[in-house]
């Protein structure tokens, strides 16, 4: 058994092999991308990604019992900027389907959250209604990097570029990565820290990227820490799926950006 990083990019070739078997076609006239770049670019508050996931490979069952449509009416309604949806099915119970039902609910971006590693899966994101794509550096080879980041801005998505790493961050700033994600939780050990965003947020900023902070972010506490380092906004998932009151919990992490730190 590797880690959990290779299990799931093993299963992930089965899912490819599968698509193409049942391929389908981007249709030509598409309701019009949303972009969260631009929302960035006038953001006064820290921007909230807030994400459907209803489990994990740390977690197992997160919440199991709610529905993705409602669920993002109620993200939108108190104050998300956009919305992750887990398409895995195999370590994250996700699906497509709940991808484009979150697309029909609401008016928000829309992030396909995957372990992408061809074309296609990024075909299949944008016909369901993704507005984003997410890499992930630590998955990918440079060249298919380079190649799923170009492709992805050919069909009009955004990507979210996730790194870990100096390593990973120098990687994504050379490819010209607008958006980076930098991941407190390490995927081939699944620990989280959140001076991972703290150590890299700096490098981010001075390549002129937005900076999304993601994974470990619960309370007030983590969410000033990472938007004291830097961050123009959070990506924020088990807070929120398991909640009891979920416009409280966007009260708690909601706040204003500095302005030292506004891009």
């Amino acid at each position: 058994m590797g880690t959990i990083l290779e299990q799931i990019l093993e299963q992930k070739k089965q899912e490819v092999n599968f698509l193409r078997e049942n391929k389908s076609f981007i249709p030509e006239q598409h309701d019009e991308r949303r972009s969260f770049i631009k929302k960035l670019q006038t953001a006064e508050e820290l921007a909230i990604i807030a994400e459907f996931k209803r489990a994990s490979p740390s977690k197992g069952i997160i919440n199991n019992n709610v529905n993705p449509a409602e669920q993002a009416a109620a993200y939108e309604k108190f104050g998300a900027s956009a919305i992750s949806v887990l398409t895995d099915q195999t370590f994250f119970k996700g699906s497509f389907a709940d991808l484009k039902s979150v697309r029909e609910a609401v008016e928000l971006p829309i992030l396909c959250k995957d372990f992408i590693i061809d074309r296609i899966q990024i075909d299949e994101a944008a016909i369901q209604g993704a507005d984003l794509v997410l890499l992930i550096v630590a998955a990918l080879e440079d060249k298919r990097l380079i190649d799923l980041h170009q492709y992805a801005k050919d069909l009009g998505l955004e990507i979210l570029v996730e790194v870990h790493n100096q390593n990973e961050l120098e990687k994504a700033i050379r490819m010209g990565a607008e958006l980076i994600g930098i991941n407190n939780r390490d995927l081939k050990t699944f620990e989280v820290s959140l001076e991972v965003t703290e150590k890299l947020a700096a490098l981010v900023k001075n390549s002129g990227a937005y900076l999304i902070s993601e994974s470990g972010i619960h309370v007030q506490e983590d969410v000033k820490r990472v938007r004291n380092a830097g961050a123009n906004g959070i990506l924020v998932g088990e807070a929120l799926m398991m909640s009891l009151d979920v416009k409280q919990t966007f009260s708690d992490i909601r706040m204003p950006i500095s302005k030292e730190i506004r891009q």
